[in-house]
């Protein structure tokens, strides 16, 4: 009963400490939103090339041979170990458990007749919309 309660008390613990954290960090953002002037960078040039230079081509390497790599060591099967057969464990005899009492049939109590109840009709609802002005 006791760790049923510390694991509830822990549980809860835990839920609030993540609300509050989420609290704080939402807060946090917040504040760093408002706070923060923001700054105005001016605009970078783009980089280009002088007219008529050519980009230089990459030097061409030479392949280089590849090792010969040996052939892996053909590893021998091993026989399968046998698994131990489980231990017989003698069926223990069910325990009897009392019969319950007989629970008494009750008598089924009859509802009482309600009055028949009759709305009279409602009245339709009339709509009076304006027309639209036309749009020139």
């Amino acid at each position: 009963m006791a760790s049923k309660n510390f694991m509830s008390s822990s549980l809860l613990f835990l839920m609030a400490l993540l609300l509050s954290w989420s609290s704080i960090s939402s807060a946090a953002r917040y504040l760093e939103e408002e706070a923060a002037p923001k700054e105005e960078y001016p605009e970078l040039p783009k980089p280009e090339l002088p007219h008529g230079a050519a980009v230089p081509e990459f030097p061409k390497v030479p392949e280089l041979p590849h090792p010969e790599v040996p052939e892996l060591p053909k590893v021998p099967e091993l026989p399968h170990p046998k698994v131990p057969e489980l231990p017989k464990v003698p069926e223990l005899p069910k325990p009897e458990l009392p019969e319950h009492p007989a629970v008494p049939e009750l008598p089924k109590p009859e509802l009482p007749s309600l009055p028949k109840v009759e709305l009279p009709p409602l009245p339709k609802p009339e709509f009076h919309f304006p027309e639209p002005e036309a749009k020139p």
